[in-house]
């Protein structure tokens, strides 16, 4: 069948979609396709946002790109958590790709114009072709601005959805029905036990965000804790709540970058959350590195984002430009070789994903809660970018799409001792 010689904006949506729409599309040119009783609904509000359609082939970053911008209003979920509306766009929405004369009469009736990109909204950053070219992938100063694109967007932003601890990492649920705060204490706690925490020890964490392990390790274990970021509105918080806390005597942040540090011989180095910043291929000089800062028998844990397989892959377009500049993803089996490779033996590998999903609807909880004081410090623009990604986030940890994973290592000594104990202790 042929297409018809003069499309609507609606009739092209439709053109492009498999099955029944469990939605409704409606545009600016006064065209509607889908149930009127549709519990969500999308409305195409500007020829802008037109562009962005249909100017990126990817169709990620293309909604993602009106969305934030405001040119495409979604209804019936919250843009602060809008995970009802994605989940019923998995299972219903199918796009196919449209056949040469479709494809004509589709540009022909909308217009070639829309198919140069407009200037992408400010909260977006540059692709990776334009990241290589001003600097190399990990570099330190290109590290530097990727955390920061991400960590300093404003700490009352962070405070209003993180919650009072101020973790921005998996949580550990001890019951089904713990609260955030209790989870990412006992989350703490875990891994403060996987690595036999003691009094008077020294502990390094690596991209230690708002300071919260080093806090619990000090406060909690009595440990002499050291951690360091890159982002300086971290580091900037962090100390000053060591001060309020009084664990200054114990406790410090330091606004650097892991590989400057000059100090060793740490009994333990907890890594929560960095790995998933570092690349692939940086994995074997991560992890001796870390190694290298280890003291006989100490322990590491590293706990990461990873794939639910072990191809190296990117985070994607959406992600790579408004969450994550530069993140990459494997399976946890890759992290396990490199950590042997790097000379430190495995004692223990978990998988917590699910735990994640919880920690992540609670966070959009947070978001929708405190919607209006959140777009007041950021912008809505920032605000809908962050209820999208932890919504679909969430999503994907449930599909078992991504995982979270805990490694425990310890250091063993040229004569194979390493100093832990005949069974686990935590």
């Amino acid at each position: 069948m042929k297409p018809p010689t003069t499309l609507t904006i609606a009739d092209a949506f439709g053109m492009l979609t498999a099955d029944e729409l469990p939605l409704r599309f409606t545009a600016y040119d006064g065209s509607a396709i889908g149930p009127e009783d549709a519990p969500f609904h999308f409305h195409l509000a500007t020829e802008r946002g037109l562009s962005y359609l249909m100017s990126s082939t990817d169709p990620d970053l293309a909604f993602g790109r009106a969305y934030v911008a405001g040119d495409l209003v979604l209804e019936g979920a919250h843009p602060g958590d809008p995970y009802p509306m994605l989940v019923a766009l998995k299972e219903g929405l199918k796009f196919r790709r449209p056949s040469a004369s479709e494809a004509f009469a589709l540009v022909r009736s909308l217009g070639i114009n829309h198919l140069v990109p407009p200037p992408p909204p400010p909260q977006e950053a540059p692709g990776r072709v334009r990241r290589v070219i001003d600097g190399v992938r990990h570099s330190l100063g290109r590290d530097a601005e990727a955390i920061s694109h991400h960590y300093d967007v404003s700490n009352r932003f962070y405070e209003l959805v993180l919650g009072p601890s101020m973790t921005y990492t998996c949580a550990v649920y001890p019951t089904d029905g713990a609260t955030l705060e209790e989870a990412q204490f006992e989350k703490y706690d875990l891994i403060a036990r996987k690595l036999d925490l003691q009094p008077g020890q020294r502990l390094l964490d690596v991209g230690c965000g708002w300071g919260g392990m080093v806090r619990h390790a000090a406060r909690e274990y009595g440990v002499k804790a050291l951690g360091v970021t890159l982002s300086e509105e971290q580091a900037l918080w962090a100390q000053e709540e060591i001060k309020r806390q009084r664990l200054d005597h114990l406790a410090e942040v330091r606004h650097l970058d892991y590989r400057l540090l000059e100090e060793s011989g740490f009994d333990a180095v907890s890594s929560i959350g960095l790995t998933e910043h570092i690349g692939i291929k940086n994995y074997p000089a991560y992890f001796e590195a870390l190694r290298d800062k280890l003291g006989p028998h100490g322990r590491l844990l590293n706990h990461s984002i990873t794939r639910s397989h072990n191809r190296p892959t990117d985070t994607g377009a959406f992600i790579d430009r408004y969450v994550f500049p530069d993140g990459e993803l494997t399976g946890s089996g890759t992290i396990v070789s490199a950590i042997e490779d790097a000379g430190l033996e495995v004692q223990h590998h978990e998988n917590i994903r699910v735990h994640y999903a919880r920690t992540l609807a609670a966070w959009c909880h947070n978001l929708a809660a405190n919607w209006d004081a959140c777009v007041a410090e950021v912008g809505e623009n920032t605000a809908r970018v962050w209820g999208l990604y932890m919504a679909g986030s969430r999503l994907s940890f449930e599909r078992d799409e991504i995982q979270l994973h805990h490694v425990l290592a310890s250091k063993t000594d040229g004569e194979g001792v390493s100093g832990y104990p005949l069974r686990h202790s935590f």
